[in-house]
């Protein structure tokens, strides 16, 4: 088990270096850019750019689906960190990290969102929805355009540097939500964590259905789980 003092140092120092450490910016530039991006104006701009900041709206949602069925056993809410996820991605990811409690099981039964990301048919809807996007930043990107703008753009040299966090840090949950499916082989399904990106949609693509409890309530913790309906009642 991961001491979560390691990932407060890990959460401590992508700060420092976000901020004081990596190369200067532009902000109108990076302001431009991050709107030219966001509307889909990619004229110009590098693909392995543009592929890089698509994927980066899927890794929030790879999270949620873990995410948000570990917050039910936990007494820290999950649903503000993964929301933090979306717009700045590993600086939200780590502090959960380091606050909840590993080999929490889930209680109580789901709610329409945890139904939603449960089900294979949305995984599968945004792994096809992702593989395209890899494939036209790897095939048509320009590496050495982007090597530059890594070592001379602090925008797109934090992106990275978020991007292989995400990667990384997946494995720490992934742990967990296997126990509380009763995953089979879980060496074969961890093999997948190495994979970027791509190994972790494959997870949950074909992870095994979260089972419900009766009688039980969900913590504290993660009310927005089931916000969309009313705990089972104690038989």
């Amino acid at each position: 088990m991961i001491n979560p003092r390691l990932f407060w140092f890990v959460w401590v120092g992508l700060i420092v270096y976000a901020f004081f450490l990596a190369p200067p910016d532009n902000p109108s530039e990076t302001f431009s850019l991050i709107k030219r991006l966001s509307t889909g104006q990619w004229d110009g701009i590098n693909p392995l750019i543009v592929s890089l900041f698509n994927v980066m709206g899927i890794w929030p949602m790879i999270y949620a689906a873990v995410m948000l069925f570990d917050g039910r056993g936990q007494t820290v809410k999950a649903y503000p960190f993964t929301i933090g996820s979306f717009g700045v991605g590993a600086f939200t990811i780590l502090p959960y990290l380091a606050l909840r409690k590993p080999g929490q099981p889930f209680t109580g039964q789901k709610s329409l969102i945890l139904k939603l990301l449960d089900s294979r048919w949305t995984a599968g809807a945004i792994a096809l929805g992702t593989i395209p996007l890899v494939l036209y930043g790897l095939t048509l990107g320009d590496w050495s355009d982007f090597a530059h703008q890594w070592q001379t753009r602090r925008f797109i040299h934090v992106m990275s540097l978020d991007f292989c966090l995400l990667w990384l840090l997946f494995p720490a949950l992934m742990q967990d939500d296997m126990r509380r499916r009763s995953v089979k082989h879980p060496t074969a399904f961890t093999a997948l964590a190495f994979i970027p990106l791509l190994g972790a949609l494959a997870y949950w693509v074909v992870r095994p259905h979260q089972a419900e409890s009766q009688g039980e309530t969900p913590a504290p913790g993660d009310r927005y789980a089931t916000a969309s309906g009313p705990p089972a009642s104690s038989q």
